[in-house]
């Protein structure tokens, strides 16, 4: 067995942790465990379909019940959706004429 950080072969039994074996390494004090194993995530399919469902006027909480996705996965998957889209657009040239809605206020005594 060797560190991951200095390549040694002289490394001690350091504990469990999380129901595996650890190791500390003499030479450099590097803890480390014998065998990591990457995490798995959400395939594409599922991402997909959570986003289509948010697209759709689902909310986050009730897509996490349906998919069993938790909800902040769901939050970072449309942040990272939501950079890759274009800025919004801006026109070449700005209108002259404006519209304005008018706003009717009741004035006078009240009783």
């Amino acid at each position: 067995m060797q560190c991951p950080e200095c390549q040694s072969t002289h490394v001690n039994k350091n504990g469990h942790k999380k129901g595996k074996q650890n190791y500390i390494c003499v030479g450099c004090g590097r803890q480390f465990i014998d065998c990591y194993q990457p995490h798995k995530g959400y395939s594409e399919e599922v991402k997909r379909e959570c986003l289509k469902m948010y697209v759709n006027g689902m909310g986050f909480r009730a897509i996490e019940r349906i998919k069993g996705v938790h909800h902040t996965s769901i939050i970072n998957w449309v942040k990272q959706v939501g950079e890759l889209l274009p800025d919004a657009y801006e026109p070449d040239t700005i209108p002259r004429v404006g519209e304005l809605d008018e706003l009717e206020t009741f004035v006078g005594q009240k009783k």
